[in-house]
C-alpha cells in the first residue's frame, strides 16, 4: 500500500505503475496530431493539483509531412511517407520519455481517416513504436477542439461559432452562452484545397449550414483556430486583444495573394509549408466571416492539441479522486 500522498503512476509507454511521492510535483501531458498539412507534438506541463488553466507549454514541435497532398489525389499513403511519419513518431516517443509524461493521446485527422491504409499504416506505427494512433472523425475532432475550453477564456455570455480550419478538413462548433450547441466537419481544408479536390457539394453545404446560424444567433462571433489564422493573426492583429479584423484579414490575404509562394517566404519569413497554404486558409475564413455576418475573428492561438492535453489532465484528476 502507499505512504499518503503518493498515488499509483502509469507510464503510457511501457505501463508500468510505480509508486511515486506527486505532491506539487510538475506534470506533463503529451498531445499528438496527425495532420494532413503537418504532424505536432505538445506537451504541456502543470503542478499536481492545480487547476488546468494553469497548463503551460513546454515543447511544441511541428513536422510538415503533408500527407493529404497524397491522400486526396491518390486515395492512400505511399511508402515513402510512411516512412517519414514512422520516424517522426519514434521521435516523438523518445521525446515524451525524456518529459516523463503522464499520459499522452496521438490522434490522426483528415488524411488519415480517408487513406485507404490508414487504419493499416496506425497498426504499423503502433506495433513499432508503441503509441496507438487513433483515426478520429470529424465530429470527434471538433469536439477536441472545443475541449480547449475556450468558452471558459471569453466568458459564459453571447454566441460563438469555433472554426478549426486545417489542411484536410474545417471544423466548425457552435458555442451558446458557454454550452457546446453543437458541431460539424466539412470536407474543405487547405491542403485539400490547394489540389482542386474540395466538391461543390461540400461548400454549398457549409454555406447552407452558415445561412441557418446566421439567422438562429444575432451577434453571432468567430473564434479561429489552426496555424494559418495564428499567423494570419501574428502578420496583421491586434496583438492587445487577440482579435483581428475581418477587413485587416481582408487587407494581409490580397497582399499575400499577389506573391509568389517564394516572394511570400521572403517578404514574410513563412516557412515553405505554410506560404502556400496560407490562402486557402485566408479564403476560408472571410468566407465563413462574410455570411454570418462577422467583422472580426477571435483568434486565441490554441487548438486540438491544447484541447487533448486539456481533456488527459481533467481525466487524471477525476481518476485520482475515484
Amino acid at each position: 500500500k502507499p505512504e499518503a500522498g503518493a498515488w499509483i503512476r502509469f507510464n503510457p509507454l511501457d505501463g508500468k505503475g510505480v509508486f511515486r511521492n506527486m505532491q506539487n510535483k510538475k506534470l506533463n501531458f503529451a498531445a499528438i496530431d496527425i495532420g494532413s498539412n503537418a504532424v505536432r507534438l505538445l506537451i504541456k506541463s502543470v503542478n499536481d493539483g492545480d487547476s488546468p488553466d494553469k497548463m503551460t507549454k513546454t515543447v511544441l514541435l511541428r513536422v510538415p509531412l503533408r500527407l493529404g497532398e497524397e491522400v486526396f489525389g491518390t486515395g492512400s499513403i505511399s511508402g515513402e511517407k510512411e516512412k517519414q511519419l514512422l520516424r517522426t513518431v519514434k521521435a516523438f516517443r523518445l521525446l515524451m520519455k525524456v518529459y516523463d509524461v503522464t499520459a499522452y493521446r496521438a490522434c490522426a485527422t483528415s488524411a488519415m481517416r480517408d487513406a485507404s491504409n490508414g487504419i493499416q499504416i496506425a497498426r504499423k506505427v503502433h506495433n513499432k513504436t508503441g503509441i496507438r494512433l487513433e483515426i478520429i472523425n470529424g465530429l470527434e475532432e471538433a469536439r477536441m477542439v472545443y475541449d480547449s475550453h475556450i468558452a471558459d477564456l471569453l466568458g459564459r455570455e453571447g454566441h460563438y461559432i469555433y472554426v478549426d480550419v486545417g489542411g484536410g478538413s474545417t471544423e466548425v462548433s457552435v458555442i451558446s452562452n458557454g454550452k457546446l450547441i453543437g458541431s460539424n466537419s466539412y470536407n474543405i481544408g487547405t491542403v485539400r484545397s490547394l489540389g482542386g479536390m474540395v466538391k461543390l457539394a461540400d461548400i454549398e453545404s457549409l454555406n447552407r449550414d452558415l445561412a441557418v446560424l446566421a439567422a438562429d444567433y444575432p451577434d453571432l462571433k468567430i473564434i479561429g483556430t489552426g496555424g494559418n489564422i495564428n499567423k494570419l493573426y501574428r502578420l496583421k492583429g491586434n496583438k492587445n486583444d487577440n482579435r483581428l479584423d475581418v477587413a485587416d484579414l481582408k487587407a494581409i490575404y490580397d497582399e499575400l495573394k499577389a506573391l509568389t509562394v517564394e516572394e511570400r517566404i521572403s517578404a514574410f519569413r513563412l516557412n515553405p509549408d505554410r506560404a502556400d497554404v496560407i490562402i486557402p486558409a485566408a479564403e476560408i475564413f472571410l468566407n465563413i466571416a462574410e455570411r454570418v455576418h462577422a467583422d472580426s475573428i477571435c483568434v486565441p492561438t490554441i487548438g486540438i492539441t491544447d484541447g487533448i492535453a486539456h481533456a488527459l489532465y481533467i481525466r487524471y484528476l477525476n481518476d485520482r479522486e475515484d
